[in-house]
């Protein structure tokens, strides 16, 4: 196809690509689906070779969150039946990232639910990321804790902290629909606070609750503006007990044509599949390691994941191998740059269970209609609520973890 080959040449040069050329992505047919992969694994080849990332969650306070996003387990008003406890101590929180690091995880993701840390939330963070690094020589910690406010970014990275997740999760113009009670330009906000502070911005997307193509290429645009290190792209899981739990919108291959479309847009950068990998790409997973290099082993924060013998097997398997400690993850192009996203003169470079939360949900009776945002072109999706369990092992409770 001359689409897929002008991508790929574009993406070799890290030149941002077209909307209608992303768009067209996303419109691929399933006779397509292997060309479309090939392709946009030549990129990731270019830049990161056959090494695949590994990231490990902690989920440092569970529940009771303020906020109102609607795909959030953890959101205001929650049914969902997950684990609610309240912030765990340095040496918990130590000890539970210990056993993904075991594993061989390269990247800690400390995780708190709530609108944003408090100053003394803050210092209790320092600390665990003290705790962790004097244990663990070598670990990259990310902090994601929701809104920051000023000062905050500083203190973390001044901590040990080495990143920083805010995720945008959907378009500007559809953001309302998902929560009311913070803004799309809060988030953005956010994502500058960190990166401006020296901390690596880790930023991304949820797919699958309802939105249409051109909200995933808006949103994807958006994170290259930005210009974060790292872009988890989350599947929505439909915990039930939310008001998304009836969104089954995904298949395998629509997962794959969202990863080919984020690699495209973002050639250089840590695309990680977070969230929901389990749930929609099912006996796919291999595939997306030729799209994307990082991943979450074991569980996310209020559901399970596969067992991370069973990732570890996967990327084996797959032809892939574990990046150690002492491999650089980003291109030397973007390290030289300042550990930030490099530059992109030409314009420029985006929580859920998986790629980190920050605030979480929205309130249903305001919620847009989701089904008259899903593509006329979807393949519908069958829903899966056998693969969806609710997380009752590792960080907050006495079970040890999946790593």
């Amino acid at each position: 196809m001359d689409l897929l080959n002008t991508l790929v040449d574009k993406g070799l040069r890290r030149e941002l690509p077209t909307r209608e050329e992303a768009l067209a992505v996303l419109a691929t047919s399933d006779d397509e689906l292997l060309d479309v992969v090939t392709a946009a694994g030549k990129v990731r080849r270019q830049w990161f070779g056959r090494r695949v990332k590994l990231n490990y969650l902690v989920n440092l306070k569970s529940g009771l969150c303020p906020e109102d996003c609607s795909y959030c387990s953890q959101r205001l008003g929650s049914k969902a039946g997950i684990l609610k406890y309240t912030w765990l101590k340095p040496d918990q929180a130590s000890e539970a990232a210990a056993a993904g690091l075991a594993g061989g995880a390269k990247r800690v993701c400390l995780v708190a639910s709530g609108r944003g840390p408090t100053d003394r939330d803050v210092d209790r963070v320092s600390d665990t990321i003290k705790a962790i690094k004097d244990q663990n020589e070598g670990v990259e910690v990310c902090a994601c804790l929701g809104l920051l406010s000023d000062g905050q970014a500083e203190r973390l990275r001044e901590a040990g902290a080495d990143a920083y997740n805010h995720n945008l999760n959907t378009s500007e113009s559809t953001y309302g629909d998902i929560t009311t009670t913070h803004t799309y330009a809060d988030r953005v906000d956010t994502v500058q606070k960190a990166h401006a502070a020296g901390l690596s911005a880790c930023s991304g997307l949820i797919a699958g609750m309802g939105e249409s193509d051109e909200d995933l290429v808006d949103v994807v645009y958006s994170l290259r503006a930005l210009d974060p290190d790292s872009v988890p792209v989350n599947f929505l899981i439909p915990v039930e007990g939310t008001p998304l739990a009836k969104e089954w919108n995904l298949t395998p291959q629509r997962c794959l044509r969202i990863l080919a479309m984020v690699r495209f847009v973002c050639p250089d950068v840590e695309v990680r599949i977070a969230g929901g990998r389990e749930v929609h790409l099912r006996t796919m997973q291999p595939l997306a390691l030729h799209l994307a290099n990082s991943i979450f082993l074991g569980d996310y924060l209020t559901t399970e994941g596969q067992a991370g013998k069973a990732d570890l097997e996967m990327i084996a398997d797959a032809g892939f191998e574990v990046e150690g400690t002492g491999q650089v993850t980003l291109p030397e192009h973007r390290v030289t740059a300042g550990g930030g996203c490099g530059s992109h003169a030409d314009a420029g470079c985006g929580s859920h269970e998986g790629g980190g939360c920050g605030p979480c949900g929205s309130a249903a009776d305001e919620q847009a209609p989701a089904a008259a945002r899903v593509p006329e072109t979807a393949r519908a999706a069958e829903a899966r609520t056998d693969l969806v369990a609710v997380r009752r092992r590792g960080a907050g409770t006495d079970l040890a973890p999946n790593a």
